[in-house]
């Protein structure tokens, strides 16, 4: 029997099952096979079984500050989004799967690069290697920000195929990781502590997962109401969380009623590819998702450098995360730093290398 014939036989028996607390460990159990297989299935051996053999990759270098994924269905207007809003040429036509291959652009926008990737359409049961499902959701996984651009015609079907597809490889789209803990240990069987109340996890649903995986030792801890789905995600190791955006295209084809229905789906930003409606509203909205922030560097005895700043994706990041930035022989060499801007309280204040950077601050470093 094929990977992808055991994958449909499981998720068919989890649709038969009742959801409540005496099927909660049977369920919990099913998901963690389903996950592995899931896993086999990316990285296949090249048999027969391997639901369609591993393929021809995207092979597509990351560039920029960011990467940002196209991802939708055939037709829905990606590449023409793609070429109105970098300037790359992306085959456009009336008929479906126009993109064969991955075709890279690049934005710049407040002083970042930002790489955007026109992905080919992706189909129903692309998660089990139909089309060239395997790929583009590969290649989605390495994305800091993902957008589904979706027919405004058409939403909520289109969405919620997408989002299962994304989701069976382990993309979790505007979710934070699981607040919980996992610890493998030598002895003493698996014990699960809460500091809050659970409502879809207990010792048994626990100990069935664990098991599935051979882990018959462990410490579990969860300070917050996480899911079996969380836990799987925790042991298995190859869940990413990627912010999303969902892009309503041809809103041209609507009517302003049938545009306040839409406006209700959350994380939406409604546009118009072809007649280049509100492409600065969903430049503002990839920026505030990719969460950048930019720091100036000021040479001493010289004005700051306002055009090239450095870009860097953590939410705050440090004085000793920028001087790695810029090169790691920087912070041996590190003195103190000066920091004009809002996480400062004085103009220019003397800092140490702990210090949390706001998203356009000055920086000034002192070498020893």
């Amino acid at each position: 029997m094929s990977i992808v014939q055991k994958i449909k036989d499981i998720e068919d028996e989890m649709a038969r099952t009742q959801r409540n607390k005496a099927t909660a460990g049977h369920l919990g159990l099913l998901k963690a096979k389903l996950a592995k297989y899931r896993r086999e299935l990316l990285t296949p051996s090249g048999g027969a079984g391997a639901g369609g053999g591993k393929g021809e990759g995207f092979d597509v270098a990351k560039t920029g500050d960011a990467r940002i994924g196209l991802v939708g269905f055939p037709s829905v207007g990606k590449s023409t989004l793609l070429n109105k809003l970098t300037g790359t040429f992306s085959e456009i036509a009336s008929y479906e799967f126009t993109t064969l291959t991955c075709v890279p652009g690049v934005i710049y926008y407040k002083g970042a690069k930002l790489q955007l990737l026109d992905l080919p359409g992706i189909i129903e049961g692309a998660k089990d290697g139909k089309g060239r499902g395997r790929q583009v959701i590969a290649v989605a996984r390495t994305c800091n920000l993902i957008m589904i651009v979706l027919d405004a015609l058409k939403p909520m079907k289109h969405k919620i195929i997408i989002e299962n597809e994304l989701e069976g490889f382990g993309i979790r789209l505007n979710k934070r990781p699981p607040n919980m803990t996992f610890r493998k240990k030598d002895k003493g069987g698996v014990h699960f502590s809460a500091t809050c109340t659970t409502t879809h996890l207990d010792l048994d649903v626990v100990k069935t997962i664990c098991h599935e995986y051979k882990i018959h030792n462990a410490d579990v801890v969860l300070r917050d109401d996480c899911t079996a789905q969380d836990l799987i995600d925790l042991i298995e190791g190859t869940a990413v969380y990627i912010p999303c955006l969902y892009v309503m295209n041809k809103i041209d084809q609507l009517t302003i009623q049938e545009l306040d229905v839409i406006d209700q789906i959350p994380h939406n930003v409604p546009i118009s590819a072809h007649d280049e409606w509100n492409l600065d509203e969903l430049l503002e909205s990839m920026w505030e998702y990719l969460n950048l922030v930019r720091i100036y560097t000021k040479p001493r005895g010289q004005i700051p450098d306002y055009n090239a700043p450095v870009v860097m994706r953590e939410k705050e990041p440090t004085i000793a995360d920028f001087c790695n930035r810029i090169h790691k022989s920087l912070l041996p060499q590190f003195k103190y730093a000066l920091v004009w801007g809002s996480s400062v309280k004085h103009l220019p204040q003397r800092v140490g290398k702990d210090h949390l950077l706001h998203d356009e601050d000055v920086v000034q470093i002192i070498k020893k």
